[in-house]
C-alpha cells in the first residue's frame, strides 16, 4: 500500500525543464507529487528520475524524454521533444532507440497503464506460474467478469496490453503479443480469492 506519496524536489524538476525547454504539466506534477515514492522504484522496470538526467548522457542527448526503461534495458518509453510544452502529449515506446511508436495517447493513460502493470508485479498474492497463455475464449470470460480499463499500452517489449479489474486492490492484465498471455494479482488474501472466483481454471501455465 502507498501509504504516503513522495515526490521530487522542485529544483531537481526545473532542472530537466531547462535541460530540455518545457514539461508537460501532467508530468511535471506526478514527479512533485508521487514520482520519487518508494515503492514506485521497487517494481518490475525502471522509472526514469529527474536527477538521472544530470547524470547520464544518454538521457540528455536523446531526442525523447525517457520516462520508463525497461528493466533489461531493451525497451525504453518517452516523449518527444517537440511535444513537451503540450499539457499531456503522446509517450512513444522504442525497442532500438531508433523507431519509435505511440504507445498511450496521453502521459495519463501511459501513467495508468504502467502503474497498473508494475502494481501486478509488486502483489502479495499472485498466481504460482505468473505469466499464463490465454485463448480467446478465455478473453471473453474474463471481459464478461472484469471491468475493461479505459486505458492501454501498446508495444511496451512488442505487446500490446489491457487491464480488468472489479475492484482498487486487485488487476488483470492481458498482454497480446501475437499470442495472448495474462499475468494477475491482489493486495490481500480476500482479494485474491474474490479475484480467483473468476479466473480460476483460466490460463495454462
Amino acid at each position: 500500500d502507498l501509504e504516503l506519496t513522495e515526490g521530487y524536489a522542485k529544483e531537481d524538476i526545473e532542472k530537466v525543464k531547462e535541460l530540455f525547454g518545457a514539461l508537460p504539466k501532467v508530468l511535471e506534477d506526478f514527479w512533485g507529487e508521487a514520482g520519487s515514492t518508494r515503492q514506485l522504484h521497487e517494481g518490475q522496470d525502471r522509472w526514469i528520475r529527474p536527477q538521472d538526467f544530470q547524470t547520464e548522457e544518454w538521457l540528455k542527448n536523446s531526442e525523447y524524454l525517457i520516462l520508463l526503461n525497461e528493466n533489461q534495458v531493451c525497451c525504453q518509453a518517452g516523449i518527444r521533444r517537440a511535444d513537451l510544452a503540450e499539457t499531456d502529449p503522446p509517450v512513444y515506446v522504442t525497442m532500438d532507440r531508433q523507431n519509435w511508436t505511440v504507445c498511450a495517447g496521453s502521459v495519463s493513460e501511459f501513467l495508468q497503464s504502467v502503474l497498473s502493470y508494475e502494481a501486478v508485479f509488486a502483489f502479495s498474492y499472485q498466481a504460482d506460474d505468473f505469466v499464463r497463455w490465454l485463448t480467446e475464449d478465455e478473453l471473453k470470460v474474463i471481459q464478461s467478469k472484469l471491468k475493461k480499463k479505459t486505458y492501454e499500452l501498446h508495444g511496451w517489449i512488442e505487446m500490446d496490453m489491457s487491464f480488468y479489474s472489479n475492484c482498487y486492490d486487485h488487476m488483470v492484465v492481458v498482454m497480446d503479443c501475437g499470442d495472448l498471455e495474462v499475468i494477475y494479482g491482489a493486495a490481500s488474501e480476500k482479494a485474491y480469492e474474490k479475484l480467483m472466483e473468476v479466473m480460476e481454471g483460466i490460463g495454462e501455465a
